[in-house]
């Protein structure tokens, strides 16, 4: 999966822009060529993708890559409220073994850069912070920042103290090498093969202070609703799906989206099948979520909808209907009005 394939909020390119300008960047300096205006910053509601993000990175990381512990400063400003829902669904866990699955299973609802991995052997559970798909100029300053971040989150929901063994980064050492060991209680080793923290494995399964199981499941189950929402609106699937919203009544083909595209459909196909659809499951899905919406909020026969929806008669969307939700679409508007 590449930085472009799941969306997220605008609230970490906040935080950076914000420590930028803190150590003298203009607000437009920071976003240039991010596709981010300065309005958009602004506003809580933008979501962007990781590229754009990645960018506002590169463009701090330019003019300001030689300020000490500038990674280490950004991480430090990630809290658990920085991260919404799955925020509270890490602090509600049970235990860290607990915060280790929810983590590794959201992780693209954080705003990581690293992709984590864990292994647990000989009593030890090691985090590997995998650097591998970061332009090389930006690896160490996100490496830091990220790690700072699961630092500062993992504090927050073990107040006492998370027990690390070692911690270790591939970069060399740096000057300000000690200010690791504020966030671990050791010091780094650096100049090593992967980029890793590894904790006690004992500690795993010790009772979280802010545990409740109840709430854990419900914003596990948030957590996973917006990791559908946030995947489904990135790559070539977005853009066929936006080709298919502008004409419902009147479906294209595939060979009139490729087309558009300037692609061959055969291309289409290879690309829709690598992000784990197809074209046909495209068509339907946005048939059927322009049929819950008129059913919920149109006052419209079942006739008008097929029509709008590109079927030559109801009975064919009526079919449609019941393979998608399991009952009639009139069934599913009575359970929507009572």
């Amino acid at each position: 999966m590449s930085f472009a394939d799941v969306r997220r909020t605008i609230v970490s390119a906040q935080l950076l822009t914000r420590l930028a300008m803190e150590h003298g960047m203009r607000e437009d300096e920071c976003l240039r060529n991010s596709g981010i205006s300065v309005q958009a910053l602004a506003s809580p509601q933008t979501e962007i993708s990781g590229d754009q993000e990645l960018q506002v990175v590169g463009n701090i990381v330019a003019r300001l890559g030689e300020q000490p512990a500038l990674g280490l400063q950004a991480g430090s400003r990630y809290h658990l409220t920085t991260y919404g829902i799955l925020g509270f669904a890490l602090a509600s866990c049970p235990d860290y073994r607990s915060v280790s699955r929810i983590c590794l299973r959201y992780f693209d609802l954080s705003y990581a850069f690293v992709r984590l991995r864990s292994l647990e052997s000989d009593g030890e559970l090691a985090f590997v912070l995998d650097d591998s798909a970061i332009p090389p100029p930006l690896a160490q300053f996100l490496v830091e920042r990220d790690f700072a971040a699961i630092m500062v989150a993992s504090e927050e929901i073990w107040p006492a103290g998370v027990p690390v063994r070692a911690a270790q980064f591939r970069f060399p050492r740096p000057a300000y090498a000690e200010q690791f060991r504020r966030f671990t209680g050791v010091m780094p080793e650096f100049d090593a093969p992967l980029n890793r923290i590894v904790l006690d494995a004992a500690f795993l399964d010790k009772p979280l202070p802010q545990a409740d199981p109840v709430v854990a499941r419900m914003c596990e189950e948030q957590c996973r609703q917006l990791l559908i929402k946030r995947q489904v609106r990135s790559g070539i699937s977005a853009t066929v799906r936006d080709c298919l919203l502008r004409t419902p009544a009147k479906m294209p083909d595939i060979k009139a989206v490729a087309r558009e595209l300037c692609m061959a459909p055969r291309s289409l196909r290879r690309r829709l099948d690598e992000e784990q659809t197809s074209f046909r499951a495209l068509v339907d899905e946005v048939r059927q979520t322009l049929a819950e919406e008129l059913l919920i909020s149109a006052r419209m026969k079942l006739e008008e909808i097929a029509h709008c929806l590109g079927y030559s008669e109801p009975a064919s969307f009526i079919h449609a209907f019941k393979r998608w939700k399991g009952i009639s679409p009139t069934a599913f508007r009575q359970q929507r009005s009572s």
